[in-house]
Parts: structure tokens; C-alpha cells; sequence
């Protein structure tokens, strides 16, 4: 039997985007980004993406290997989708399940080609144009934010609550909120029509990030995202 690529086992599951855990190594201290991110998953992350804005593509290939390491040493590994963000190179060098891009990045037509149909290709969103647009070109699932203010993207555009009702009803593809999403504002989500959070800070800032990932993970357990 033929294994299923990365994009048909997500097209299956996209329940796995409830907590999508987005790397940072703003965090870390004495801490290394690969234990941190086997914590996420340790701890209830149904995806996880590396983001690393500084990083260079050798050093993106280098920490997404020492990520997916430490994964199969904590037999995590293959248990969540795990994408790398922005870096289409680094994406094809380590074979990643796929990436995601920004409205400014590599377009996602461009990501598709040269990932191929295996590949889960994600795509940041505002506007519903911009939503509508992602679809056309082959996104498998849509990151629409920033919904309340972050410190790790001061310069991303506020998206309100409604813009992304709006953008789910829009698109057929399942959509993840971002920006600011914490164990206060999860809630915001409900009945919005989106599959899930994105979180950053809320898991990455944490002193111990298994219990506040599972924390995390309880609270959108219990959220109702239907319309």
C-alpha cells in the first residue's frame, strides 16, 4: 500500500489544525527550540511550525533536523504536521511535510510547483480577496490574523472577528486564527467558523510549556468554532 503523502493525511485530519503551535526562539534561555517543540507536541500541538525570521535557509534545514530528532527520540515523530515557515529551500532540502508563506513571501503558486501535490502548502490571509486568491493557487489551509495584538509581529495587519468569519464562510479550506491568541482570548474563536488557533508566546514563553500547551489544548477542546 502506497503511504500517504503529507497533504492527503492532513486533507483527512483537518481537526489537526485546533492548536497549531508557531516556533520562536525568543523563549528559549537554557533551552534548546528542538525540546521546546517536542514539548508543544508532548503537550496536546496538533501542528507545528518552524519559525525563525533571522534564520538563514542552512540554519532553518539544521533546526527543523534537530526538531524532527528529537521527535523520534520522544516517539513524537509523524505524530502532528510539521512545516516550516516562509523558506521553500529549506523546505525541499529536509523534505518537511510543507511550509507556510506570507502575503509577501513566495507566492503559494510558486511553493506548489516546486513542492509538488505531496506537500502541504499554508498561506497567511487578511482579506477575503486575499483568502479567495490562496484557494485559487492550491492552499491547503489559511492563517488569518493578526486578530489581537502580538509581540512577535508588531507590523501585521489587525484583523478584526468579523473579517474572519467572513473568510471562512468565503473559502471551503479550513482556516487557523493567529495573532495574540492566548489562554484569554481562545475563546474569541468561538463560532467563527475556524478550525483552530495558531499560538506563539502563549506555549513558547512559557516556563513549562507541556502544561501550558495542555492547558491550552483544554480550553479549544471545549470551544465550539462552528457558525
Amino acid at each position: 500500500m502506497t503511504a500517504l503523502t503529507p497533504r492527503e493525511r492532513f486533507r483527512r485530519a483537518p481537526e489537526s489544525l485546533l492548536l497549531y503551535a508557531v516556533s520562536d526562539d525568543a523563549w528559549l534561555g537554557e533551552r534548546t527550540l528542538a525540546s521546546c517543540c517536542a514539548q508543544a507536541v508532548r503537550g496536546g500541538a496538533t501542528f507545528l511550525q518552524l519559525r525563525a525570521k533571522r534564520a538563514t535557509t542552512k540554519e532553518l534545514i539544521s533546526a527543523y533536523a534537530e526538531i524532527r530528532d528529537e521527535l523520534e527520540r520522544e516517539g513524537l515523530a509523524g505524530k502532528v504536521p510539521f512545516v516550516i515557515d516562509d523558506d521553500v529551500e529549506a523546505a525541499l532540502a529536509v523534505g518537511a511535510d510543507g511550509v507556510h508563506v506570507g502575503q509577501s513571501d513566495e507566492s503559494c503558486a510558486s511553493a506548489r510547483a516546486r513542492l509538488g501535490e505531496g506537500a502541504i502548502v499554508g498561506v497567511s490571509a487578511q482579506t477575503v480577496e486575499q483568502a479567495l486568491a490562496a484557494q485559487a493557487a492550491g492552499a491547503d489551509y489559511l492563517g488569518v490574523g493578526a486578530l489581537f495584538k502580538t509581540a512577535t509581529k508588531p507590523e501585521a495587519a489587525d484583523v478584526s472577528l468579523r473579517t474572519l468569519r467572513e473568510i471562512c464562510a468565503a473559502v471551503s479550506i479550513p482556516v487557523v486564527g493567529i495573532g495574540g491568541l492566548n489562554a484569554s482570548t481562545l475563546a474569541s474563536l468561538s463560532h467563527t467558523g475556524a478550525h483552530g488557533a495558531a499560538v506563539v508566546s502563549a506555549i513558547f514563553a512559557a516556563g513549562d510549556i507541556v502544561s501550558a500547551t495542555r492547558d491550552l489544548r483544554r480550553i479549544m477542546d471545549g470551544v465550539d468554532l462552528l457558525v
